[in-house]
């Protein structure tokens, strides 16, 4: 008797931390540049989020380590950077040793569902319940999970991963957004075809935003609010021309909202650098478990508890356009930005950029607007496609990154800075730069005609 009072001491302590551990529902958007929704600025409107944003925290500065799907997806869950993971171009995978935030939470006793897209392989780096079909949330599975865990009294990560604003741009309300009212930005050419893809895309934000909403009702329906910290976030650049498959700060800035009832201080914004990168070890630290070493990422939870108002110095990003849909033969770039500068390394600036975009009808209604005499369109179809080896970019000034400064003497220190930093990092993650761009095939699944590789053809 003796032994057993301790024993059902002990068992009742670890029930009861296993009740106290928060939980995590992240829900991530498809092809959203992050200063079009509403939130930060931007013309679409989300209420879902605006809302969300007044009950927790918006991050101004959370950027990605790849402007493309499936390599932000693999960073996304694993913690760990695309070179090193071996997902580094797109239709990717990691390699086998490779685990994810399922395999960590679930060592601590938390069930982890994976709804709507995924866009991951092998699954067996990635063991999620996943919902049956369909590359958008599935709210019937998303209810029965949330119910099931309220039930059990089970700690649990819930990922509502949306195929939306991705193209086609075929779900929402256009006609809240007519074309002729569209506030341009410089990096798009004001042809009637760019002010309707722009209207149907906005659209598509706005029932994204609805999802959101969804997802938030269903945590509420089921008396989960309270102890679940929820993250939304944006993915990469919309596909037009200077956002996604590029290392411009359209292509890696993600919108980022985190609410945790009595944890963040709410309507708070912070300034501090995050990365994708960061969210798994956050998420282990919040639920007090412990971080592998193999992690590339660093929690940011201090900064959620509002005990610092600063994280990160840099942040690092790589695209591989081989194997991309209609892509090059091949289009490596890395990039670092610190608190202000980006440095951007084009490793065969002699290869003439392309994919989907620059054979889709926006871009050639800009190649016509050029060749009928507009300045504008020609410089941005000419840049787009051929760029110097080398980018310098005053984020502050010139958030669309179109004014070169790689040449400016008095940056010449910053410069150094970057690229130094920038060559540490690359050989941290054993990324020998046009060497593993070339190894890119080896890294996609269907390439190698691999039963389960992921989907999406569409990217």
């Amino acid at each position: 008797m003796k032994f057993l009072i301790p024993l059902c001491l002990a068992l009742f302590a670890c029930l009861a931390r296993a009740e106290d551990k928060p939980n995590f529902v992240l829900i991530i958007a498809d092809d959203c540049t992050w200063n079009d929704m509403e939130i930060h600025g931007g013309q679409a409107k989300t209420p879902h989020l605006k809302a969300l944003a007044a009950e927790g925290m918006k991050f101004e500065r959370c950027f990605q380590s790849s402007p493309t799907c499936s390599p932000t997806r693999h960073n996304l869950y694993t913690g760990i950077y695309p070179v090193k993971s071996g997902a580094y171009p797109n239709h990717t995978m990691v390699y086998d040793h490779v685990k994810s935030i399922a395999h960590y939470l679930q060592a601590g006793g938390y069930r982890t569902h994976l709804s709507g897209k995924t866009h991951i392989e092998p699954k067996a780096s990635f063991p999620f319940e996943y919902s049956a079909g369909g590359k958008n949330p599935d709210m019937g599975a998303i209810s029965t999970f949330l119910g099931e865990c309220s039930e059990q009294k089970k700690p649990f990560l819930l990922i509502a991963a949306s195929h939306e604003p991705h193209s086609p741009h075929n779900l929402g309300d256009p006609s809240v957004y007519p074309p002729g009212k569209i506030k341009l930005s410089p990096i798009q050419v004001d042809t009637p075809i760019t002010r309707r893809v722009l209207s149907n895309y906005f659209a598509e934000i706005t029932y994204f935003d609805s999802q959101v909403g969804d997802v938030l009702a269903a945590l509420d329906a089921k008396g989960l609010r309270d102890n679940t910290m929820v993250i939304v976030l944006s993915e990469q650049g919309y596909d037009l021309p200077f956002a996604k498959w590029t290392c411009y700060d359209t292509g890696l800035h993600s919108a980022c909202v985190i609410r945790w009832p009595g944890k963040v201080k709410p309507d708070s914004t912070t300034k501090a650098i995050v990365e994708y990168t960061d969210i798994v070890p956050t998420f282990l630290e919040a639920a007090e478990l412990p971080r592998p070493e193999v992690l590339d990422g660093k929690s940011f939870l201090p900064v959620l508890l509002g005990k610092t108002e600063t994280h990160r110095s840099y942040t690092y990003s790589q695209e591989t356009s081989k194997g991309i849909i209609a892509g090059p033969d091949h289009y490596g770039i890395r990039s670092v930005r610190g608190e202000r500068y980006r440095y951007i390394r084009n490793l065969t600036p002699e290869a003439t950029f392309q994919n989907t975009t620059t054979k889709g009808q926006p871009f050639q209604s800009w190649i016509k607007f050029a060749n009928n005499g507009d300045e504008h369109a020609a410089k941005l179809v000419h840049d787009y496609q051929h760029r110097p080896a080398e980018e310098l970019y005053d984020c502050d000034s010139d958030p669309w990154n179109r004014k070169n400064l790689i040449d400016d003497p008095a940056l010449a220190p910053v410069l150094a800075d970057l690229k130094e930093k920038l060559a540490a990092w690359m050989k941290s993650q054993g990324d020998e730069g046009q060497a593993t761009e070339e190894k890119a095939l080896t890294r996609m699944p269907k390439k190698l005609g691999k039963a389960g590789a992921n989907e999406d053809a569409d990217e």
